[in-house]
């Protein structure tokens, strides 16, 4: 089972990356923002939780998220693997999140980690920003503490997938296609 944690920062191309590799090697996209949502939506116990959470203005403990996850992992038993985005965002997260997938003998095989210059980031994400409406995607100020809140939060997690083998920097610079190239070529060999 091939499982990804994608990560980049804020306009470095994820989301489309992550289509990209979804449809290359039959994965299932797991992002933490889209089940919080559709538990919420299906009132299960786990998204009643999360909601009494978010109603407080309170972030979703970790174990509601974890076990959101592993609904989704036992739904999904037959999954070629699954890509997994917007989680884990701390360390304690990840060893959350390895306990869970070493019980089912299916390990993170690798971390791909998109690099990009932080001006192409600034670039992108005021350029998308004229499209989508976001609004925190249309103030430089919100964007480059954006970048720099997501580059304090992940040097931890590098360091975590690091030693293990399982970190790999990917040049998010260039054309989709080129970038989609470089993500598959290291995919294929993990």
């Amino acid at each position: 089972m091939l499982n990804l944690v994608l990560f980049g920062p804020p306009g470095a191309g994820k989301g489309t990356q992550a289509e990209f590799l979804i449809k290359s090697f039959g994965l299932i996209h797991l992002s933490t923002g889209d089940l919080l949502r559709s538990e919420i939506a299906g009132e299960t116990a786990l998204g009643n939780e999360a909601k009494n959470f978010m109603d407080k203005g309170e972030l979703v403990p970790d174990e509601v998220v974890i076990g959101m996850i592993k609904s989704k992992l036992d739904a999904n038993k037959d999954a070629k693997g699954f890509i997994f985005d917007g989680f884990p965002r701390t360390v304690d997260q990840a060893k959350a999140l390895d306990v869970l997938l070493n019980e089912n003998g299916t390990p993170i095989s690798g971390m791909l980690c998109l690099q990009v210059e932080k001006q192409e980031l600034i670039d992108r994400l005021l350029s998308r920003g004229k499209v989508s409406g976001r609004s925190d995607d249309q103030n430089q100020s919100i964007i480059e503490n954006r970048i720099t809140v997501y580059t304090e939060k992940t040097l931890p997690l590098i360091e975590y997938y690091k030693p293990q083998g399982k970190h790999f920097d990917i040049n998010g610079m260039g054309t989709i296609e080129e970038i989609a190239g470089r993500l598959q070529e290291v995919v294929e060999k993990l």
